[in-house]
């Protein structure tokens, strides 16, 4: 497994990263998954304080405690739920961050964080308490590195303007184009990208037609164009779930494609699909093939 460098950070992820999301709550179940990836080498694993309501970090960190020196774990914060009210709230303060991170670490079984990110964010925010309580934390030795995991170009132009953080998570594949007008602003201001979404939600996988049947379009791609793209798609990859991979890690400003995964069996068909060979011409030949969508709102 390659690995590639977090922006200018000095910590080197895989190419592959695990996204932790969907990992079950099952302790067994999750064990199986974190050991197939460490068995191909990945070290980048990604979560967030909120997934579960914090019960994916404990799960992590317990599969994870006798490993710590050879893994690369991601967090994030932001968002938090109110006792006894429906939903979360968006709370990017200084005094929320500064105590999400301990409750992180604490639920993690670790002392440190080698990246913690930003879950979102609003151009109403006050950019500049947020990347304090990061740069403090940094200081205090708590994180390692931060960056922000956002789809809005006008929050990530602001935060990368004034920071120094080393990434940006985007969802991004074949199939969702839309943060490749931002790349050059991103590898100018020293970050790379982290891609989730790398699967389109499985329709970038041998499955990916049949999955097509049960989805309402995808991003701005309505039903009859994802149709007509995925066969497309299909015609010219021999291993889709390979070319998805692939193309996503084609630009350098890529440093992991996040793959999530229920199962070990899931994981391995990604690690199976990583390791394939695709042509450069082959991904040339897609990429011209497939449409290039904007972001219509949240522009600087």
């Amino acid at each position: 497994m390659k690995k590639r460098e977090l922006g200018n950070s000095g910590i080197f992820v895989s190419e592959l990263g695990l996204g932790c999301m969907s990992l079950p709550a099952d302790l067994a179940q999750t064990k199986n998954i974190i050991d197939a990836a460490l068995h191909a080498d990945i070290n980048f694993f990604d979560t967030a304080d909120l997934y579960e309501d914090g019960k994916n970090e404990i799960v992590i960190g317990e599969v994870l405690k006798n490993k710590r020196d050879k893994v690369i774990l991601a967090t994030k914060v932001g968002n938090r739920r109110i006792p006894g009210e429906k939903g979360l709230m968006w709370d990017p303060s200084n005094k929320h961050i500064m105590n999400a991170v301990k409750q992180s670490l604490l639920r993690l079984g670790t002392d440190y964080i080698d990246l913690y990110q930003l879950h979102g964010g609003t151009i109403e925010d006050d950019v500049d308490e947020v990347i304090d309580a990061f740069d403090s934390l940094k200081k205090e030795g708590l994180i390692r590195q931060y960056g922000i995991s956002s789809i809005r170009p006008n929050v990530i132009e602001r935060f990368l303007q004034k920071s120094s953080a080393v990434s940006v998570m985007m969802q991004y594949s074949l199939l969702d184009r839309r943060p490749e007008e931002w790349f050059q602003l991103i590898k100018n201001s020293g970050a790379t990208i982290l891609t989730r979404g790398t699967l389109a939600k499985g329709l970038l996988t041998n499955e990916g037609l049949e999955r097509m049947n049960k989805t309402d379009g995808f991003v701005d791609f309505g039903n009859d164009e994802l149709k007509k793209t995925l066969e497309l798609i299909n015609e010219q990859f021999k291993d889709i779930h390979a070319g998805a991979i692939k193309f996503n890690l084609n630009n350098s400003v890529v440093s992991s494609a996040l793959v999530g995964a229920s199962s070990s069996e899931q994981l391995l068909d990604s690690i199976i699909a990583y390791e394939q060979e695709i042509d450069e011409e082959e991904l040339a030949t897609i990429s011209s093939l497939v449409s290039i969508h904007n972001y219509s709102e949240h522009r600087p």
